[in-house]
């Protein structure tokens, strides 16, 4: 069977890659937006002295795609927007993501196929939740996301167009929503720790739980749950085990990469300050961004707990203990100061 892989040359799309690899699965299609830009594929091949192909695609052009999805019998769907205009972020996550179903569409009377998406925590309606409740895979979809962050936003359309298209054509379904992947290369911070205002770092989780998963961690629930028969039709929740607070992050960030003047912001002046910051939105008719409003402060830093069972159910293992991928990527801080935060 074959199997492609959009966004493959990404931060998360390369680990799908060698995860796939060292599952035996070599029959792969990996599809990235510039193949000359793909060096680190071709590296991974060399590495498992395989070979596989590398294919250049602009999915926001729907005339590309059929080539490329020609012939695979799995989808894995890791291609997504993580920052930019809100019309680029759009365009790279839901027009993309239509495009390509229209494709699987259209072949999927003569050539049945799977499709894995990666969706997100930000697609669920955590306010539905109260604070502190555990938030598993029966938690419903944002019924609000023009009242969160963009990224919430297109993320939770894109996983609507997805399940909007398996309802009407019927092919095979997956959806992994993981929390926040980190790992060597990614970001140093998530929000859902604080939040840099004003030339300080205002630090805003307390001690809330970090929705942490180890990128590779990540990488091997998504190729778990793209291999198993009895993962369609399912929703999948990704998060590692032993899972820090934001405050245990942050100290141990100031211990292991750089000092960190950070100033505590409790919940409930949070809360206070959320309030007054959209009363005066709505009374200065948007003149003050509204960064904070109460509606983003609960789903962001209201605090919940998490649960990977249903993954672990199908055969997942976390490859990475937490402590170990921490220190892995404050390593990787350490040695590239000028990484992005």
């Amino acid at each position: 069977m074959k199997i492609l892989i959009t966004g493959a040359g990404g931060f998360l799309g390369k680990r799908i890659v060698e995860r796939l690899l060292a599952h035996g699965q070599t029959d792969l299609r990996c599809m990235v937006r510039d193949v000359a830009k793909a060096q680190g594929l071709r590296d991974l091949a060399a590495r498992h002295n395989v070979e596989f192909e590398i294919v250049s695609v602009n999915m926001r052009n729907a005339a590309e795609i059929p080539a490329a999805i020609s012939g695979c019998g799995l989808i894995i769907h890791a291609a997504a927007a993580l920052k930019g205009s809100p019309a680029e972020m759009f365009m790279d996550s839901c027009v993309a993501s239509r495009n390509l179903l229209d494709a699987v569409a259209a072949m999927q009377a003569t050539s049945p196929v799977r499709v894995v998406q990666i969706s997100s925590f930000g697609a669920i309606d955590v306010n539905s939740q109260p604070r502190g409740a555990l938030l598993d895979e029966r938690v419903p979809m944002e019924p609000h996301p023009e009242k969160r962050d963009l990224y919430s936003y297109t993320k939770l359309r894109q996983e609507q167009i997805f399940w909007e298209y398996q309802q009407r054509f019927r092919f095979e379904l997956v959806v992994l929503r993981p929390g926040v992947i980190y790992g060597p290369g990614g970001g140093r911070f998530s929000n859902r720790v604080g939040l840099e205002l004003f030339g300080r770092f205002m630090h805003l989780g307390g001690s809330n739980l970090l929705p942490l998963t180890f990128v590779d961690n990540c990488a091997e629930a998504i190729v778990v749950a793209a291999l198993s028969p009895q993962a369609a039709g399912q929703i999948y929740n990704v998060v590692d085990d032993d899972l820090p607070t934001s405050r245990e992050y942050l100290q141990r960030f100031s211990q292991q990469v750089q000092p960190m003047r950070a100033v505590p912001v409790p919940f409930f002046v949070l809360m206070a300050v959320s309030r007054a910051v959209e009363r005066y939105y709505q009374r200065s008719k948007g003149q003050l961004p509204a960064i904070f409003t109460p509606y983003k402060t609960m789903a962001m830093w209201g605090g919940n707990r998490f649960t990977n069972a249903k993954l672990k159910a199908i055969g997942w293992k976390q490859l990475i203990p937490t402590n170990e991928g921490i220190a892995r990527s404050f390593a990787w801080f350490r040695e590239n100061p000028v990484a992005k935060k």
